[in-house]
């Protein structure tokens, strides 16, 4: 039998697309789907031309989250369905989730799992867990305690406050809220930005980004951060951008 397709993985221009495409499903979490972001997450990483990824999704539901057909069945494994966040959140080079539409439940951990988010002025954030008692899984308190703080992440878990995109941007979960029609505009621009710079040097900055993040002392963020502005003074990317902005000065 062959196997539904649920996520399509394109690139163009260093930048890799992974769109989910499980409409019928509402690109809810299941075995296929799960399974195929990660793979589609190995093959963008195993990819030297790839500088950037962006997480889309076609349909009226970003994510559904949970698949109900999933949920009624206990796995063998109930991590796996986790494989495609953690595949998300290991890739080296900066990932941005482009969301159009409303992400219910656990569809809200693909963004977390992304270094940044840009949402359509339609989209809505709405982690609804408890509505369907069960607990969040996949380190979805920890990683929204990082983005809108103790209290939002009360707010929106325990509570169940969902946010509109607008909402979302000024409590952090979000970075940006556009119009609907310039979101691939604005995911455009701030890729062709990370795709035209040295791809070793944007790999290193999100290592050291994320490595910092459990750092408590500033002096150890610092000195990891000399060991990496150091290595990246001798490499020909700093050589060649060093005589380009001479060259500029100089043309003035």
């Amino acid at each position: 039998m062959t196997q539904r397709q649920a996520v399509r993985l394109t690139v163009t221009d260093h930048v890799a697309s992974i769109t989910l495409v499980d409409v019928a499903r509402r690109n809810s979490l299941n075995p296929e789907l799960v399974s195929q972001l990660a793979d589609a997450c190995a093959e963008a990483r195993a990819d030297p031309a790839v500088r950037a990824v962006v997480l889309a999704s076609e349909g009226p539901v970003f994510s559904a989250g949970g698949d109900i057909d999933s949920l009624g069945k206990p796995a063998d494994d109930p991590t796996g369905v986790y494989r495609g966040f953690r595949a998300l959140e290991a890739l080296p080079m900066p990932v941005l989730a482009a969301v159009h539409a409303p992400v219910i439940g656990a569809g809200v951990n693909f963004l977390l799992a992304c270094d940044v988010i840009v949402a359509g002025a339609s989209a809505t954030f709405d982690p609804r867990f408890l509505d369907v008692a069960i607990h969040p899984g996949g380190g979805h308190f920890w990683r929204m305690r990082q983005r809108v703080g103790e209290q939002g992440t009360a707010a929106m878990v325990l509570f169940g406050d969902a946010l509109t995109a607008g909402e979302a941007q000024e409590r952090g979960l979000i970075w940006r809220c556009v119009p609907d029609e310039e979101l691939g505009a604005v995911v455009d621009r701030l890729t062709k930005r990370v795709a035209g710079r040295s791809p070793e040097l944007i790999r290193r900055a999100k290592a050291t980004l994320t490595v910092t993040r459990g750092l408590t002392d500033p002096r150890m963020a610092a000195e990891l951060e000399q060991i990496a502005q150091d290595w990246s003074m001798r490499q020909p990317a700093f050589t060649e951008a060093v005589a380009k902005l001479h060259d500029r000065i100089k043309n003035r």
